[in-house]
């Protein structure tokens, strides 16, 4: 197991910004205003030649038992509990708070190894609060400053020997995390969950994996960043992304929400297979077909997933009634798997996990050249395209270009001038030949040069 570092404070101290510097990357949402995080979010770190996984939390406030916050303040804990160390920030340009004093006594209560960072280090007016840490009692604060990358070489001198005392003996520096790349069978099926705000999302998710791994609640939008969790069903490696609630545009103000939903679609752009979650008391909303739309042009292939299931008396001619829903509104991802779950009691997830296993496999698949052109010449003898002016357009030869989603072309003359009906109807002829319920289909246009258009007679 890789070494596991926890970064742990009160809110606003800079703990998503540094852990942003240590994984490389704008994973986890940024902004001045405190409690932007909710979820802890791990992320694989490296700092010279070390390597380890690191853990943004909440931030750590006292509240009410029930609420929110408090509901923050456990995953938090539960991150400390995960980690084999913990990095306590304090804000080196506020000093030491009795929030800081009080946290740090929970932190000192769990028994792991703690490094104190001072974050925000820059400059001389940051230096008295670096002193202040002293208090703490964990030894020598580090000062660094995640927003422009200073203190890093301290903050490797500080892990390195606990990061050697975790290794194995006689491993070398990154040898345990290397190993466990090379154990993989096979690379995880990436998958991410989206749909509008309260359809429960992060309940699905927790009811996957078995724990209360993601923060749920009857609040709307308690999801704000997009996070990627590993996960093994029947042998199978895969990475699911929980995201933040979809709103229509119009209607998003805060420029945390704005962030969150950009976040959301990152999410689905980097995915394989998207599941658009649906509230079976009220599906096919507006907004949650302008999502599957979303999903259509970024060449995803799409599982609807109807959650809440336990909720809809006579199932049955419910779940018939949806499917032909799907076929009227959704014609762009004709045939797109329906599975009815329940996030709250785990039904469905087996026949979920099917789908979406199903459908990775049909938007990877290619279709032989032979077999595609034997299908032409059908397609050509019993419905060809109409004349255009007088002229006859005609359709030569088809190929696959790529999977992923399946994309073909088709060469032949005067193309341009295809009415985007007969495009339409190629397009659904392709699904429905090739066995391509659900994916996106690409079908791009190559016209055959005339040598003779620009001689003069």
């Amino acid at each position: 197991m890789p070494f596991t570092l926890a970064l742990v404070g009160r809110p606003n101290v800079g703990k998503s910004t540094l852990f942003n510097r240590l994984v490389g990357r704008k994973l986890a949402l940024v902004d001045d205003r405190p409690g932007v995080t909710r979820d802890r979010r791990e992320g694989e770190a490296r700092i010279g030649d070390l390597a380890f996984t690191v853990i943004d939390t909440a931030g750590l406030e006292a509240a009410a038992e029930g609420s929110l916050t408090a509901r923050m303040r456990e995953q938090t804990e539960a991150a400390i509990r995960d980690a084999d160390c913990v990095l306590f920030l304090i804000d080196a340009r506020a000093g030491l708070t009795p929030d800081d004093r009080f946290f740090a006594d929970l932190v000192r209560r769990s028994g792991k190894p703690v490094i104190v960072g001072a974050n925000k280090a820059e400059g001389k007016a940051a230096t008295p609060g670096i002193l202040d840490a002293y208090e703490l009692g964990f030894g020598e604060p580090v000062g660094l400053s995640g927003e422009h990358g200073e203190g890093m070489a301290d903050l490797y001198d500080a892990l390195r020997p606990l990061v050697d005392l975790h290794l194995d003996p006689g491993a070398g520096p990154g040898e345990g995390a290397e190993a466990g790349e090379e154990d993989d069978p096979a690379r995880p099926i990436r998958f991410a969950i989206v749909g509008r705000p309260n359809a429960g999302k992060s309940t699905l998710i927790n009811a996957m994996l078995g724990e209360e791994r993601l923060l749920t609640g009857p609040e709307a939008g308690i999801t704000r960043d997009s996070i990627g969790l590993d996960w093994t069903w029947r042998n199978r490696a895969f990475k699911v992304f929980d995201t933040a609630g979809l709103r229509k545009r119009a209607r998003i103000e805060d420029k945390v929400e704005k962030l969150a939903a950009a976040d959301a679609i990152r999410a689905v752009k980097f995915a394989e297979v998207v599941v658009v979650l649906l509230d079976a008391t009220i599906p096919f909303e507006k907004q949650d077909l302008t999502i599957v739309d979303l999903c259509e042009r970024e060449g995803r292939a799409v599982v609807i997933g109807l959650n809440k299931w336990d909720l809809i008396a006579q199932r049955g001619a419910a779940l018939s009634l949806l499917k032909e829903e799907a076929a009227r509104l959704l014609p762009q991802v004709r045939g797109v798997p329906i599975v009815p779950v329940s996030g709250l009691s785990g039904q469905g997830i087996e026949r979920l996990m099917e789908a979406v296993l199903r459908i990775h496999e049909i938007w990877n698949r290619r279709v032989p050249t032979a077999k595609i052109n034997r299908w032409l010449e059908g397609v050509k003898a019993n419905h060809p395209p109409p004349a255009v002016s007088g002229r006859r357009i005609k359709l030569r030869y088809m190929t696959q270009a790529k999977a992923r989603p399946p994309s073909f072309v088709l060469f032949g003359n005067q193309l341009d001038e295809l009415p985007e009906s007969y495009r339409r109807y190629l397009v659904n002829a392709i699904r429905e030949a090739f066995d391509l319920p659900g994916v996106p289909i690409r079908l791009a246009m190559r016209t055959s040069e005339n040598p003779f258009e620009d001689r003069k007679r």
